[in-house]
This record gives structure tokens, sequence and C-alpha cells, in this order.
């Protein structure tokens, strides 16, 4: 399989509407590179969405958890080395809370109706095959590092630091995710 520019990845997945946002000027009186939080909240708002949405894969729920990531770099803001890579570390985080608590849901929920395997058309990535169904159709850890490594271009030592494993592991689950998308994408 080829290997998969960011560009590429982004543009395959990110849904209409969500396009980058301009650059703000910084305002005087802030620290030389270090934004404001109104600034940091204006630049990097459309991209944590884009984010958001290739690990979700819906917009709304992207949203929400960037609004709620926000909120809680709000509130130590004034304490934080690096707010742009503290605030896409929380989305990060916030993605992972979300699927756990969507698996917790799932398992106490009785089983209502018997699931034939088909899905609802309409939407961005209704396509079988579509690469944004495969993505998501992969376990967390490899859905992350693939989106952190091609859709961020981050080095294995930051997807590990924002995971919180070892760069080893990043390498393995890179592999065994393109592995995978390789595998679905063939059939």
């Amino acid at each position: 399989m080829a290997s998969v520019s960011p560009m590429a990845m982004a543009e395959a997945v990110a849904p209409e509407g969500l396009e980058a946002a301009p650059e703000d000027e910084p305002r005087e009186g802030t620290e030389p590179g270090r934004p404001t939080f109104e600034q940091l909240y204006v630049s990097s708002y459309q991209r944590l969405v884009r984010l958001g949405y290739v690990m979700t894969g819906s917009k709304e729920v992207a949203e929400d958890l960037v609004q709620e990531s926000f909120v809680r770099l709000h509130r130590h803001y004034d304490r934080i080395d690096a707010p742009e890579r503290y605030a896409r570390q929380a989305v990060v985080n916030a993605c992972k809370s979300h699927f756990r608590r969507a698996a917790r849901e799932r398992d106490r929920r009785p089983l209502l109706y018997i699931v034939d395997g088909s899905r609802p058309t309409g939407g961005a990535a209704s396509q079988p095959g579509d690469l944004h169904d495969v993505l998501l159709a992969l376990p967390y850890r490899q859905r992350a590092a693939i989106v952190l490594r091609y859709y961020l271009d981050l080095s294995e030592a930051e997807i590990a630091d924002a995971l919180g494993c070892r760069p080893g592991t990043v390498g393995s689950l890179i592999h065994r995710g393109l592995e995978r998308l390789r595998e679905a994408v063939e059939h």
C-alpha cells in the first residue's frame, strides 16, 4: 500500500464546511510565541474539530468534544507551557473517553433489535469501503496512531506522548492498522 500523505488523508475524510481557520495576529501584552486563550481558540478550533471528526466520524460529536476540551483548558490556561499541544492532547483524550463511554452504554443497553449489517445511506461517508468507514472500524489506538501520524504528521515520539505508550508501540500500532486498512480496501 502506498503511503498516504497527511493532505490526502485530510481531503479524504474531512467533512464539508470545515475549512482551515485564518491565523490571528498576536496581541500586545502577550508572551512572544504564546497566544492568548482567545487567539488559541480562534486559530485552532477548526483544526481540532477536523481532528475530532477524523477520530469519531461525527462532526457534531467532534464539535462537542473540542468545546469540552477548551473548557478544561481555560480553567488552568495560565499554567500550561505548550497550549497548542495541550489542546490537541485534550481532544485526543476526549475522543478516547467518548468511545469508552459509548462502549459502556452499549454494554448496559439490552439488545432490542437485530442488526442486519446495513447502514443508512446518505452523508459524506455512505459508500461501502470509504476510507473513513474503514478507518472508523479500526480499534481506537490503531486509528488514533494512524490519524496522528498521517493526518497531523506527528513523529512517533509525539504520538507515543499523546497515546501514553512507548514509541515502539506506536510503530506496531501503525503497522497493524495499515495492514487492516489494506485488507479492508482490497476486499
